[in-house]
């Protein structure tokens, strides 16, 4: 009799969003599941760690699925350090995070709380992905999500994955049968450009509201912004080593001893 894998799942929506209660009834189907996830949303929090405060964590209890569940009062990083550390006491065979509600393309991978505990897990040297669905609302539809999850999932779980990558797969808000299929991809050169609304208080202090729009400067054919706008699952492969390599050669030659 095969073991089944042991499986962390988590993500930044926090732990009662519609795309984690998602994605543990798939992982459910495929090994054993221990759920360690925000207790309120962390969306946007990026690979920050709580250093200057107490950190809170819970056995909770939202269905009834065979998955044992806790809530985390840091951020997704904390959550998967938590959970190594103290809750599992071991590493888990793979760590899966969201399904986040919207976008983690491109330039997005930098902000994101869910592709960070993809992250935090890579560093620990346990197997990852981040899961994202392209819609923000809380009401997302992720059935068409469910076959695409469980099928990459299965794939890292029997071929592993290099030390130091972890994969960020993106899916379209359309239907099923509109998805042509998984495509591996880089990612995009594509981001925000922010713009501050700056506003007054009822009290006449001055305050700022982030909006912007998104750009995307990529022509690419291969890149992640480019599968989704083409109704492709994109899937990057996503290094947390930000070394430029290429650059290390002429950066020697500037001679910076002298």
């Amino acid at each position: 009799m095969n073991k089944k894998p042991l499986i962390l799942v988590t993500n930044d929506d926090g732990i009662s969003a519609p795309g984690i209660r998602t994605l543990i009834s798939i992982m459910n189907e495929i090994g054993d599941v221990v759920v360690v996830a925000p207790n309120s949303p962390q969306s946007g929090m990026g690979h920050a760690i709580t250093l200057d405060s107490t950190l809170f964590s819970e056995e909770v209890h939202f269905d009834d699925g065979p998955q044992k569940e806790y809530s985390c009062s840091g951020t997704p990083a904390d959550c998967v350090k938590l959970a190594v550390r103290q809750i599992l006491g071991r590493k888990p065979d793979l760590c899966v995070s969201g399904i986040n509600h919207g976008s983690n393309a491109s330039i997005n991978v930098i902000y994101s709380g869910t592709m960070s505990a993809a992250i935090e897990a890579g560093i620990e040297g346990i197997p990852a992905i981040g899961f994202s669905l392209l819609d923000y609302s809380w009401n997302a539809n992720f059935e068409a999500s469910k076959t695409y999850v469980s099928t990459i999932t299965k794939h890292v779980l029997e071929r592993g994955i290099p030390e130091g990558i972890v994969l960020n797969v993106n899916i379209p808000n359309i239907e099923k049968d509109l998805i042509k299929g998984i495509k591996v991809c880089r990612q995009a050169k594509a981001n925000w450009v922010e713009e501050f609304d700056k506003r007054k208080t009822p009290q006449g202090k001055d305050y700022y509201w982030l909006s912007g729009k998104f750009v995307n400067l990529d022509g690419g054919e291969d890149t992640d912004e480019w599968a989704l706008a083409n109704n492709f699952v994109a899937v990057v492969p996503t290094q947390f080593d930000l070394t430029a390599h290429d650059f290390i050669k002429d950066l020697n030659t500037w001679n910076l001893n002298e």
